[in-house]
């Protein structure tokens, strides 16, 4: 009798697989014929030996630490970075800005602007870089004025010589050339001197710490004191003792040209000069307040009398204070006779005629 007989054997994981059989029996004795089981478990068993060992191998290669990797090169050192400093809110506008550092030797010259072509012809100048101070200071195209040349050639020197916004020192050159000069020449002696109380100063208005930032500020603004003649005179723009006709022709000429001008009666701080400057403000307001003064009045003359007069006098008077001095002090004085008339009569009254 023959029975079927299955055989397991080991899952693919091991290398084993299910092998079915025929294995004959017999009454005598028990006879197992397996078909191919022997190969089949010897092939299983080494394949289960190689998976074992790859797992073996897995795990001795887990256990070895990498290798160390070469260290770059150091980068090369990084430039140090500037330090930021924050700036002020409000800086304090009284702190005077440096002039600019003069520019390298190596650098271009700038091509000069529209406004400096036009004012080479009638001043003498040289441009300054761009004006650069604390808080809103400053300007660009501004220019280092140094003279005046008048219709004639000759020169007018601005003493010292003043850092102003181009577009003022043209308007500056213009005033002196067409009306200062002229004025001057009907005084009696050529303009040769105009002299600079300020121009470019980074302050507050009146130098009042924490004011609006004034136009000198800007260098948009000049105070002027006074003009010198070639013979010598020295004209004060606020000088009472000035021709007082000259003075008021040139506030005339200086309202005309300059947005604000102030003088003498303004605000107590330009008593002694003359601020122009071209502010810009709306609708072209102009802001002009100088009181041309005139010079005070002469002494009255008093009259007195002759010194013969107050000599001869004194010994009259002395005479009557030493007669009243004489007289004994318990005798009252008599009052003085009665004029006499020139007939010898002593003079009556009479009744008037009217009642």
């Amino acid at each position: 009798m023959r029975r079927r007989c299955a055989v397991l054997e080991r899952r693919p994981a091991l290398g084993l697989k299910l092998v079915r059989g025929v294995a004959p029996v017999r009454a005598g004795g028990l006879r197992v014929q397996y078909l191919g089981v022997k190969a089949v478990f010897v092939l299983g068993l080494a394949l289960g030996a190689v998976g074992v060992t790859v797992d073996t191998a897995s795990a001795q290669l887990s256990l070895v630490p990498p290798p160390k990797r070469a260290k770059a090169a150091p980068a090369a050192a990084a430039a140090p970075q500037p330090v930021v400093i924050p700036r002020e809110f409000a800086p304090a506008q009284e702190v005077y800005a440096a002039f600019p550092a003069e520019p390298a030797a190596t650098a271009a010259p700038a091509a000069p602007s529209a406004c400096q072509l036009r004012l080479a012809k009638i001043a003498v100048f040289q441009p300054v870089p761009m004006l650069v101070g604390a808080g809103e200071c400053g300007a660009s195209d501004a220019v280092h004025l140094d003279a005046v040349i008048l219709p004639d050639q000759s020169k007018v020197t601005v003493t010292p010589a003043g850092i102003l916004r181009c577009p003022m020192a043209q308007e500056l050159a213009r005033w002196v050339r067409e009306d200062v000069a002229p004025s001057a020449v009907k005084l009696g002696s050529p303009l040769r001197m105009l002299d600079n109380f300020d121009s470019y100063s980074c302050r507050g208005r009146n130098r009042v710490r924490g004011a609006l930032l004034s136009e000198h500020g800007r260098a948009n603004a000049i105070d002027v004191r006074l003009f010198k003649l070639a013979d010598g005179r020295a004209l004060s723009l606020t000088d009472v003792n000035v021709d007082k006709g000259w003075r008021e022709a040139i506030k005339a000429s200086v309202c005309a040209r300059f947005a604000t001008v102030l003088g003498p009666g303004s605000d107590g701080n330009h008593e002694e000069h003359i601020h122009l400057d071209l502010a810009e403000r709306r609708n072209n307001y102009k802001l002009c307040e100088w009181d041309v003064h005139s010079p005070p009045p002469a002494a009255t003359q008093v009259a007195t009398a002759p010194k013969a007069t107050e000599e001869a006098a004194a010994p009259a008077e002395a005479e009557e204070v030493s007669e009243e001095a004489a007289a004994p002090l318990d005798v009252v004085p008599l009052p003085r006779p009665r004029p006499k008339l020139a007939d010898g009569g002593v003079a009556r009254s009479r009744k008037s005629d009217r009642n």
